[in-house]
């Protein structure tokens, strides 16, 4: 099917025909990647979750400028809108790059005035533009994924549509946006992989401005684990994980509400006392604010 800008992909792995529906945004560096490589991981999450999933392939680097990305996020949740879906029904999601995208859909939803979905899920997101975080981590020489160099070279690449039509702003961070007012978000990363910083900021940052957020860290997988399903056990576990946040955030909008806390901070639990392949997840429940 044919969004206004780029193409996009109904997929109902279960044929449940529920009203529940997650918009996907891939990841892939915002350069590569698309509706094929991902439609395995996207069809695994739709039956996990007993919904509908709409995957966008959405416009990309270097030929469109990021916020053609956001804008296509955005035509696709409008899209299930004008199909009828409740914003209570829809859940975002995205992995890596596609995290971001996730952020920044929600984000710009707001702006618009259009209506809140029921909830994220971020897969490894990359939430901060600035890699000084990531090269500073003490885990930022052990990742089994990317090297270094990744990122040095990625901060370095021109957004070249916002370069010739912004006179080259720089990229925003959803970790520095305000956050207040997001629906409950679920993060899932490995423990070892060098998005982890952004994965742990964007959790505090988020539970600071009163969004319930749980932050799931798995034990020694690498980034976007989740994609080797057929696999990994504990990459099917995430998914079944997946599957029951977002079956709880579409009929139960207010997850803790009722909790008092303007902030429950991350518990330490040191990774040398999991399990080889346990995962950790840390819930930081809030008072939802106005």
């Amino acid at each position: 099917m044919r969004l206004e800008n780029c193409d996009a992909e109904l997929i109902d792995a279960g044929n449940t025909g529920t009203a529940t529906v997650v918009l996907y945004l891939h990841g892939g560096g915002f350069l590569t990647c698309g509706l094929n490589t991902h439609r395995r991981l996207v069809s695994r999450i739709s039956a996990s979750a007993g919904a509908a999933v709409l995957s966008v392939g959405y416009r990309m680097m270097p030929r469109h400028p990021i916020r053609d990305a956001i804008a296509d996020g955005v035509d696709g949740y409008r899209w299930l809108l004008g199909q009828g879906f409740d914003a209570e029904k829809i859940v975002i999601a995205g992995d890596s790059a596609g995290g971001y995208l996730t952020f920044m859909t929600a984000l710009t939803l707001a702006d618009l005035d259009l209506p809140c979905p029921a909830g994220l899920v971020a897969l490894s997101p990359l939430t901060d533009m600035d890699p000084a975080g990531k090269l500073a981590h003490p885990g930022a020489d052990r990742c089994p994924v990317f090297p270094r160099s990744v990122l040095i070279t990625f901060a370095d690449l021109p957004d070249q549509g916002a370069r010739r039509r912004t006179t080259g702003k720089p990229r925003i961070s959803p970790v520095d946006c305000i956050l207040a007012g997001l629906p409950p978000v679920l993060i899932q990363v490995g423990s070892t992989e060098m998005l982890y910083p952004d994965a742990e900021l964007m959790a505090e940052r988020l539970a600071a401005a009163g969004v319930p957020v749980t932050l799931e860290v798995w034990d020694r997988q690498v980034h976007v684990f989740q994609a080797a399903a057929d696999l990994i056990p504990e990459a099917d576990h995430a998914i079944r994980q997946i599957g029951n946040f977002i079956r709880t955030a579409t009929t139960a909008r207010t997850i803790h509400s009722d909790r008092d806390d303007d902030m429950v901070a991350l518990r330490s639990i040191r990774a040398s006392r999991l399990p080889r392949h346990a995962h950790r997840a840390v819930r930081m429940p809030v008072r939802r604010l106005g």
